[in-house]
């Protein structure tokens, strides 16, 4: 028993001088390292690299238009409404074919001069006074130019010279002033100096009424010659000239 204690002592006395020198040397390297580091400084790391802030724009009326533009007051929250922009109009309808004009005439009538008119597409000739029907136009006025007529509303003016079947009944004035009667049929023409050689008696001329047609230009039928069953008349107007028809006989 004594000898097991002895040995155990020995042990535990090894151990604390191995103990002691292990701790010792331990002591002596970490003092060593200090002294060195005494005189070694460490050199402090760069420091870390700091990107810069980015720079804040300044802070504009128009940077809140978005804002002001979505309304809170429309589900979409587009300011943009859509309007229903209605149809447009259909065009205006287009007026059927202008009556012709053949030509006028003054026999001093209350109601005023008469216009020899006919309906497009008819040979027959009518005496219409102003403000009187020609098929669905009304005639406000017409001259030796142009007639005006009146149709859904509409004022329609229509030039003489634009007689589209009106080339076969009235002929457009020559260079001669003589054989002038295409726009005003049923007026004499003028008087020419005198002539050794005589017109040809060349009879009615365009049909103006059921009981009327107009004198031709250069007709050498005397006052009073009857043709055709038509007799020739020389008449005075009221302005002084001198007025040539061809009234049926016995009408």
């Amino acid at each position: 028993m004594n000898r097991k204690l002895l040995l155990l002592d020995v042990v535990l006395g090894a151990g604390a001088i191995y103990g002691g020198f292990q701790f010792h040397g331990q002591w002596v390297a970490a003092k060593a390292r200090l002294g060195e580091a005494a005189h070694n400084p460490v050199k402090p790391a760069p420091p870390p690299v700091v990107a810069p802030l980015p720079e804040e724009r300044a802070v504009l009326p128009s940077s809140y238009k978005g804002i002001v533009d979505k309304t809170l007051f429309e589900p979409s929250r587009n300011p943009d409404v859509p309007i229903d922009v209605p149809p447009p109009p259909p065009p205006p309808p287009t007026p059927p074919p202008l009556p012709s004009f053949h030509g006028m005439m003054d026999l001093g009538d209350p109601e005023g001069p008469i216009a020899m008119l006919s309906v497009s597409g008819e040979d027959r000739q009518l005496e219409v006074h102003r403000g009187a029907m020609i098929g669905p136009f009304k005639l406000l006025s017409f001259n030796r130019q142009e007639i005006t007529l009146e149709w859904d509303g509409r004022v329609i003016h229509k030039r003489v010279d634009e007689n589209g079947d009106n080339a076969k009944a009235a002929p457009r004035a020559q260079t001669d002033p003589a054989s002038f009667s295409g726009t005003i049929p049923g007026v004499a023409p003028p008087e020419r100096p005198p002539s050794t050689v005589r017109n040809p008696e060349l009879g009615p001329g365009v049909q103006m009424t059921d009981t009327i047609r107009a004198c031709q230009p250069n007709d050498g039928s005397p006052a009073g010659a009857v043709k055709d069953g038509y007799r020739k008349e020389l008449t005075r107007t009221l302005v002084g000239a001198s007025q040539c028809l061809w009234i049926a006989v016995g009408k």
